[in-house]
């Protein structure tokens, strides 16, 4: 039985997500993070970063979201359903599915990150100064490289129905969280086909279900 350590408002989502595409049966063992919205020491105990997602199979314990997604579809897709059979749809598939953790999530860290540097904890004397650079370096830099991989990604979605080409896979699921962080940010009003792409995703069956196993998604603002 695969265990899911799953911390609230996590990328673990994007695991329950695709054992319920693939039908896997699956137990989750639940976190909840600290007042300091980090995941709690007891996760350490699973897998020595202490972070989430995480998963357990007999003896293997698995990290990093892409990599568990390859492994579940590697070991339990065995109808084949979300494998890539054209080369070109591989190769975009492969693509998408580093770019999430690799490009575009460290910009929306640095965007949160930057967003709390005039408030709390942040000392009260240092919050104008940390405001006042917060707005300075989104301005000149950060914003602008959001949107210029925001619009990379709708050019690709006005012409793909899914990341790799034309059918459904993990670097789908890889791609959600990103996505989803933007929208709840308001990050998708101007971009049309990946809003629709994201709607598309949220009304699959599989998701509707992980989202009832795992609970539901907030990011903070």
């Amino acid at each position: 039985m695969i265990t899911v350590h799953h911390l609230e408002n996590s990328r673990s989502h994007r695991i329950l997500w695709l054992l319920e595409e693939l039908a896997v049966p699956y137990q989750i063992k639940r976190y909840q993070r600290e007042n300091t919205m980090l995941a709690p020491d007891e996760l350490k105990r699973v897998h020595p970063l202490g972070k989430s997602p995480v998963i357990t199979d007999g003896n293997r314990v698995i990290a990093e979201s892409g990599a568990i997604l390859e492994y579940l579809q590697l070991k339990y897709d065995g109808e084949q359903q979300l494998a890539l059979t054209s080369e070109d749809e591989q190769i975009q598939g492969r693509y998408w599915l580093h770019y999430a953790e690799g490009s575009l999530m460290p910009l929306l860290i640095m965007k949160l990150v930057f967003a709390q540097l005039g408030k709390k904890p942040v000392p009260w004397l240092l919050r104008p100064v940390g405001s006042v650079l917060s707005k300075g370096i989104q301005k000149a830099w950060l914003n602008k490289q959001l949107a210029l991989h925001t619009r990379v990604i709708e050019q690709h979605l006005q012409q793909h129905a899914f990341f790799a080409g034309s059918r459904f896979s993990i670097a789908d699921v890889q791609m959600s969280f990103p996505l989803l962080a933007l929208q709840m940010r308001g990050g998708l009003r101007d971009l049309p086909a990946t809003a629709r792409w994201l709607e598309e995703m949220q009304q699959r069956a599989a998701w509707q279900r992980a989202i009832e196993q795992g609970g539901p998604i907030q990011f903070s603002q």
